[in-house]
């Protein structure tokens, strides 16, 4: 019987530096955002290093004062004392990277480095190994990818210097020109690799295109995006509403790929409904502009339902977040519904009656509930029903017995209300789209 091998555990310290425009709250939030990531990565965190400043360190980020007290610290060094007795590292434990709440540029990156004795990796890089990580379809690989490539390009002749005379040598080898240094010819690839990758995604965007609209024409245009800060709950709902397995984990990022579902238990009209990537402060344009394809889902939805975890006091920055990045692809036009979720979490029952009032004062027409709750779940579900609904028409429609054969038509396309027959045939009650009822009619007129 194979042994099971216990993964190595990896350790690592988050800093950041506060600027004089930034308020406690929002610099915590921002810091305890990216604990978050760190252990969708894998990490622990084991400490955090702050600094007020008027701005960063043109050099390394932080200024040299704070970046001794982290090199004495990843080494687990006495003279660590001098700095602030209270912060030690008494495990002894190998700090494997620091991560710093900011995207820096290469040379602050190398020089940081350089002095604290461990890897660094800046927001940007974190965020882009978690999408790298987490895609699983081929478009979003390909999205992936590109914003990696992106980000490494700029940082190519940083890590030049750090190989010193050998990166910077120079060859004409193979009709490659005048003698192309070894990063020049790395970055070259990179923007050839970019291209290709750009190709790829445009006729994939063009399959996915024609499927979705495919997908439309035999289904109607009922379709629900659900949008909101990655971690509030999406997934969870996903699953409520439609009754599928879809990955659920308590870790920013766990879902990168659009999932579409039906509504269930299924209604008329049957009612698309996907989930979209998750937003995050200062997610890298590149990765908003990558990602684009995924958030198409909410572009092209009849209605939006923007999910928010009501238990995170942080709530109103994500909410503004959400918002944002819908005016960026243009979906701020679209319908919503916001729906405050994770409600259980809110205390006791007191606590959580309290919340719910006060949101709903606040933002009127919105839902307040927890997606492990049934009885709210099927409230949110009639709520997106009557949305679709509410276009509707009631009429009769006749089918004659010699054509029964069609009232499959009718169930499958309209809501019926009531049914009932004589000699000639059945009559039914129906509420459905104008469009679909006036079809039905003129298809058993042609056959009465």
């Amino acid at each position: 019987m194979p042994i099971a091998v216990k993964e190595k555990p990896k350790y690592a310290i988050v800093a950041a530096v506060q600027l004089p425009s930034v308020s406690d709250v929002e610099f915590e939030a921002s810091l305890t955002e990216l604990r978050e990531l760190a252990k969708t990565l894998g990490y622990e965190v084991v400490n955090k290093f702050v600094q007020k400043r008027s701005s960063f360190d043109t050099t390394a980020y932080l200024g040299i004062g704070k970046r001794r007290e982290i090199r004495y610290f990843v080494n687990n060094e006495s003279e660590f004392a001098k700095f602030e007795e209270k912060i030690t590292n008494p495990d002894s434990r190998n700090i494997d990277t620091l991560l710093v709440d900011h995207e820096i540029s290469p040379s602050q990156a190398r020089n940081l480095e350089n002095e604290v004795d461990c890897e660094v990796m800046d927001r940007t890089m974190v965020i882009l190994e978690i999408f790298h990580r987490n895609a699983r379809s081929r478009a979003a690989r390909a999205q992936v990818e590109i914003a990696r490539l992106g980000y490494m390009a700029p940082r190519l002749r940083e890590a030049a210097k750090l190989a010193g005379p050998q990166g910077r040598q120079r060859s004409g080898v193979g009709g490659r020109g005048g003698g192309e240094s070894h990063t020049e010819l790395d970055r070259r690839k990179i923007r050839d690799r970019i291209a290709e990758l750009q190709q790829e995604i445009v006729a994939m965007d063009a399959e996915r295109k024609t499927q979705r609209a495919r997908r439309q024409e035999r289904q109607g245009l009922a379709s629900v995006a659900l949008v909101g800060y990655t971690n509030a709950g999406k997934s969870t709902l996903m699953r409520a509403l439609t009754g599928s397995e879809v990955l659920v984990a308590n870790k920013l990022f766990a879902t990168l790929d659009t999932t579409v579902r039906a509504l269930y238990p299924e209604s008329v009209p049957r009612v698309l409904v996907s989930d979209t990537v998750g937003f995050i402060k200062n997610l890298p344009h590149g990765l908003v502009a990558s990602f684009k394809s995924t958030l198409d889902e909410a572009l092209d939805a009849s209605l939006l339902l923007h999910v928010i975890d009501a238990s995170d006091p942080g709530f109103v920055r994500q909410l503004e977040v959400t918002n944002q990045v819908l005016r960026e692809i243009g979906a701020n036009v679209v319908p919503r519904i916001r729906v405050f979720n994770k409600i259980d979490h809110v205390g006791d029952a007191v606590m959580q009656a309290e919340r719910a009032a006060a949101l709903r004062t606040q933002y009127p027409d919105c839902v307040v509930m927890s997606a492990i709750r049934s009885d709210e779940v099927a409230q949110l579900r009639q709520k997106i029903v009557e949305f679709f609904q509410q276009d509707q028409v009631e009429d009769e429609l006749f089918l004659p017995w010699s054509v029964q054969q069609l009232r499959g038509r009718i169930y499958a396309s309209c809501q019926v209300l009531e049914e009932r027959s004589d000699n000639e045939g059945t009559f039914f009650r129906v509420r459905g789209e104008p469009d679909t009822v006036k079809n039905l009619r003129e298809q058993f007129s042609q056959v009465e």
